[in-house]
């Protein structure tokens, strides 16, 4: 349990922090007043509160977060009744009292730092570990005939029976249809241009229904390369729009059927796979946490009440309008949207427990 449990709380509790930070930062920026800053849910573990009177805590529900504002009703940011009878330097730090503008910038900062952090955690893996290279940068198995031709990790082909090669896919077009022949090589070996000769070795495949030969080097793409920081920093936030469209395109396939709703993961299913990637090393748990980042920061703005993005669907109304939805309003839509989210998540739960099979293994047990 510990090998599971202790790293979904600690990439959970950070994804969380830098959510809440986002919106507690920007909050405190537009002058308004916080009152607690609360990771998870529930009864308080443990705390500490600040001079300025704000209460920092950690609770016991490890799913979740939240920033209460002054003025606000609940941790889903709604506003009290309270905020009738404020002073007028009571209503200065009100959240409620400010302007559309400034309260959607609060609201809007705590996707944004999923986001931000997506980015600062890959754009630290390709400074430190490195990024697989679309390139035909090759790693080298033992004894294969690579490795008989002198080729070395790292090297980059860039040519091969005199054709130019851009990507590990040219490589393996080539290589394939050229077994057992003695095939001019050029690689790139750290900025300076070695030539050779390659024999690919010949093996037999199952293709479509036929047996057919092919060529096989006995190298490997993907071998990471590892990026400057402005380069980094670059390709990480290309990384971060790249995954984030491709989650937006799986939830449409989803949505349309295209998809079957067993894929659809909740808390445990979260919980196994960081168990899971924890055992890969530090760099791996990494990587998932800024997929769960944008993930994270993806789902927030959703247009569901109680979400960042339903508050950011009341204030474009009330920007359209030119005054707010009423309380009763939004007091009704933060209840509905609370029960959609948690119709969600006991949906990808139980999906979680089919997944695991572990109503089979309570019904063998009954059996």
């Amino acid at each position: 349990m510990l090998e599971y449990l202790v790293p979904f709380i600690l990439v959970l509790g950070v994804l969380v922090f830098f959510h809440e930070l986002g919106h507690y930062l920007v909050a405190r920026w537009t002058g308004v007043k916080v009152e607690v800053f609360a990771i998870g849910f529930g009864p308080e573990l443990f705390g500490w509160t600040r001079r300025n009177g704000e209460r920092w805590k950690v609770c016991l529900l490890p799913l979740g977060g939240y920033v209460k504002m002054f003025g606000d009703m609940g941790a889903a940011s709604t506003p009290g009744r309270e905020n009738d009878g404020l002073t007028p330097e009571e209503r200065a730090v009100a959240f409620h009292h400010k302007s559309v503008g400034r309260r959607a910038a609060v609201v809007a900062a705590g996707p944004a730092a999923n986001f931000l952090l997506a980015i600062v955690l890959f754009a630290g893996l390709f400074m430190i570990v490195g990024r697989p290279s679309a390139e035909a940068v090759i790693t080298v198995v033992g004894n294969s005939p690579a490795a008989e031709a002198g080729l070395e990790t790292g090297d980059r082909i860039i040519r091969l029976n005199e054709q130019s090669i851009e990507t590990f896919d040219d490589l393996r077009m080539v290589v394939e249809a050229r077994p057992g022949m003695p095939t001019p090589v050029v690689v790139d070996r750290n900025g300076e241009s070695v030539s050779g000769v390659v024999t690919p070795d010949a093996v037999e495949i199952a293709r479509d229904g036929e047996t057919v030969t092919i060529g096989r080097l006995g190298v490997t793409g993907g071998a990471l390369v590892t990026l400057d920081p402005i380069t980094a920093v670059a390709v990480a936030a290309e990384e971060t729009w790249n995954l984030t469209m491709l989650t937006l395109n799986a939830l449409g396939e989803l949505i349309t059927g295209q998809r079957g709703v067993e894929e659809l993961g909740g808390p445990i299913r979260i919980a196994q796979l960081s168990g899971d990637v924890a055992q890969g090393g530090i760099a791996p748990l990494i990587h998932l946490a800024a997929l769960l980042s944008i993930n994270l920061g993806l789902i927030n703005l959703f247009p569901i009440p109680v979400l960042d993005g339903g508050h950011l669907m009341f204030y474009a109304a009330e920007a359209i309008r030119g005054r707010p939805l009423g309380q009763r309003i939004q007091e009704f839509a933060s209840m509905a949207g609370f029960a959609v989210v948690i119709c969600l998540m006991v949906f990808a739960t139980w999906n979680d427990l089919v997944q695991l099979q572990v109503f089979q293994w309570v019904g063998s047990l009954v059996g």
